[in-house]
């Protein structure tokens, strides 16, 4: 995890003043993990700390620090039964204050702070180390709490993911994804009206009388999920991608569409190991066909991915 500029710009644009909470450390048991955030503002918030009453009690204690013009705080939270959890843990919880100019200062790699004043000055050798091997090699450290200072990594650029069709499982993709970290969604469709009047943040609408032609403007490391509502349409975008390049592609339907489109793909010029490459059927089958579980099972196929990729990383770093 990593913090959000974006997010956090969008939402003091919004509402002005806001309270970022970050869990800073874990003892034990407890629902989420370091590094994990919510923004609080005067009479809303974004995201997620584990709910309950660990959240109730930080966004409390975030509106309170609006009202009190408080920059900082950080609060160790016991979740036992005081608090009317059977965690057994207790975390540690970083409330910062931030408006418009606090964000223009932000760097653009590692955000490495002391959290208590007494901390303030050149950073202990330890955060040195992080900061420089973050800064020589590209690889972000991990969210911590070093010596009262808390380091946390700027957002990575995230992996870009564009989804064509905008019906139902569509929709129920950007449902299910556009909450997550780690994608930058693009979804495509033909016209205005095919798409609902509310599109999530993070998400960037695009329109072509043929889809397809977008292909060509997609990174080639980007990841795409066809559920047009043409086949035709779905073959021409799995011929056109197979033609650009791409990181994956997974197609909407069943056995027998995807046996006649990889013979199809196969006649356009395709070799076996290059239609390979696009899965069908997306998601996980036994979820069922509702669009929601659909979408569900498509996340966590994404999810999955991500995290064996990330960890293969770490294993050859």
């Amino acid at each position: 995890m990593s913090l959000d500029r974006a997010a956090l710009a969008r939402a003091v644009a919004a509402h002005g003043q806001v309270v970022r909470v970050v869990i800073t450390a874990v003892d034990g048991s407890a629902p989420r993990e370091a590094g994990t955030s919510m923004l609080v503002w005067a009479d809303g918030q974004e995201g997620t700390i584990g709910g309950g009453a660990l959240e109730y009690a930080a966004a409390r204690a975030a509106r309170g620090m609006l009202s009190a013009g408080e920059a900082r705080r950080h609060d160790r939270m016991p979740l036992g039964p005081s608090m009317g959890q059977c965690c057994g843990g207790a975390v540690r919880l970083l409330s910062e204050r931030f408006d418009a100019g606090l964000i223009d200062g932000l760097p653009d790699d590692v955000f490495a702070r002391p959290i208590e004043d007494s901390r303030a000055g050149a950073p202990p050798l330890a955060v040195r180390r992080l900061l420089g091997a973050a800064r020589a090699g590209g690889r972000a450290p991990a969210p911590q709490l070093v010596q009262g200072w808390m380091v946390e990594a700027m957002s990575v650029e995230a992996r870009p993911l564009w989804i064509f069709g905008a019906g139902h499982v569509g929709r129920a993709l950007i449902d299910v994804l556009a909450p997550l970290p780690g994608f930058a969604l693009s979804w495509v469709d033909t016209a205005g009206d095919r798409f609902p009047t509310t599109i999530p943040d993070g998400v960037t609408r695009l329109i072509a009388e043929n889809p397809a032609d977008l292909v060509a403007y997609a990174p080639v490391e980007a990841r795409h999920l066809i559920l047009t509502y043409s086949h035709a349409l779905d073959l021409e975008l799995c011929h056109r991608l197979l033609q650009h390049g791409f990181a994956g592609a997974g197609l909407i339907g069943s056995s027998t569409k995807w046996a006649r489109f990889r013979s199809r793909l196969a006649h356009l010029g395709h070799t076996g190991a290059q239609i390979a490459r696009i899965r069908c059927p997306i998601g996980q089958p036994a979820l069922g066909k509702h669009p929601q579980a659909i979408a569900v099972g498509v996340a966590a196929q994404l999810l999955s991915h991500e995290s064996e990729t990330a960890g293969a990383r770490g294993a050859t770093g």
